[in-house]
């Protein structure tokens, strides 16, 4: 393997990475990334090892012994910090973030979030270890335009709903919306990181992913994932494709997110991993404003893209309305838009997404509607009754 060069043209010398959450979707394609591409080495750490069980074997694998799985919970394993100390660098994916489970499971969510999270940080500022934490783009909550009348034309003015890393505030709703447990819970845990590296020199990195998606994204429910809950938008939406059930659409649909495909996501993190000294004290936003779509229109979009992949017709009411009420639970509340300012990333790192939300689409729906199909095989799922 060719030397790598950093973005400075420095030779990037391999590391040891401690990787927590090593066996979820972004860990998974993170790992074999790492091994595809660089000489460096991944303790994989999580409880759960099935979506990177290929690269754990066979050991003709010209990454033989670059990985190795240990299976754990941070909440409980000694072992923790003996494995940071190891490492030069520390990536923490280990969360709760479905939102179904922010106002039915506070508590959990809280503590998985921040409880559980604190030794992680502790762990690599008291041994000078470097750490890379992944948040969320739901710590700005709410826009300021939100607050805005309907009819005002300040609306349409960016500044008051695109989101910087530096500048935009970080709105939550009242006590009793305990959807916003998730996000109180990932501030409260960037403020921890961001004064242990102003107090105490801590190395740090904070990821603010907006809507990663792609091949293994959790969860389809009883395939690729647990059987209960309710998963983010898009495996939602998927999951009634797959089924054939009109696609649910919280309060009309009317929210707007962005898209990014996962592949584009994993490039911007190795450039945070081998460019330390562009990367480090930075909050990035990981996004792609111009993949920018309402929910109803995603699924719009959803049911034309798996008639395609799939070649089975869309039904003749592909789309049904609830209410969030009725969908999550008592307690939920949302932000209407959530669009990233690439500032800061595109100066220090030079990236920019490229793939289209058609093209995502795409490929996330290929690839579930093949493991769909290949589910109802071994006969882990029933097959839809027609």
């Amino acid at each position: 393997m060719a030397t790598r060069m950093d973005l400075d043209g420095r030779p990037i010398k391999p590391m040891t990475i401690c990787m927590i959450g090593a066996g979820g979707f972004i860990g998974s394609h993170l790992c074999e990334k790492l091994m595809a591409e660089t000489p460096h080495k991944v303790l994989a750490l999580d409880v759960y090892s099935d979506k990177i069980k290929h690269l754990l074997e066979p050991d003709s694998r010209s990454w033989a012994g670059r990985i190795v799985f240990h299976r754990l919970n941070i909440k409980h394993d000694s072992r923790l910090e003996g494995l940071i100390k190891m490492a030069d660098l520390t990536i923490n994916l280990a969360a709760i973030c479905t939102p179904a489970d922010y106002n039915t499971r506070p508590l959990d969510t809280i503590y998985s979030n921040f409880i559980d999270a604190l030794p992680v940080v502790k762990y690599c500022s008291e041994n000078n270890k470097r750490l890379i934490h992944f948040s969320t783009c739901e710590v700005y909550g709410k826009t300021i335009g939100s607050f805005l009348p309907k009819d005002s034309p300040l609306r349409k003015d960016p500044a008051y709903y695109v989101l910087k890393e530096d500048t935009s505030p970080c709105i939550f709703g009242s006590i009793e919306k305990q959807r916003w447990s998730y996000a109180c819970a990932k501030q409260l845990i960037e403020r921890l990181i961001y004064a242990e590296g102003a107090e105490n020199g801590l190395d740090f990195t904070i990821v603010r992913p907006f809507n990663w998606i792609g091949p293994r994204m959790d969860f389809i429910p009883g395939i690729d994932g647990p059987s209960e809950g309710v998963p983010r938008v898009l495996a939602c939406l998927s999951n009634n494709l797959l089924r054939r059930e009109p696609l649910k659409l919280v309060d009309g649909g009317e929210s707007q997110r962005t898209f990014v495909y996962i592949m584009d996501a994993i490039e911007a993190v190795l450039l945070m991993i081998e460019n330390p000294d562009r990367a480090n004290g930075h909050i990035f936003n990981v996004g792609n404003p111009n993949n920018e779509v309402t929910v109803r229109q995603l699924a719009e979009m959803m049911t034309k893209v798996y008639a395609k992949v799939s070649g089975e017709p869309s039904l003749e009411s592909p789309t049904i309305d609830v209410s969030s009420k009725e969908f999550y639970g008592e307690g939920y509340d949302d932000s209407d838009k959530r669009i990233p300012d690439m500032t800061i990333i595109n100066r220090q790192l030079g990236w920019n997404p490229k793939t289209t939300l058609w093209d995502l689409l795409e490929s996330t729906l290929t690839y579930q509607h093949r493991t769909y199909a290949e589910a109802i095989k071994k006969s882990m799922v029933k097959p839809i009754a027609s």
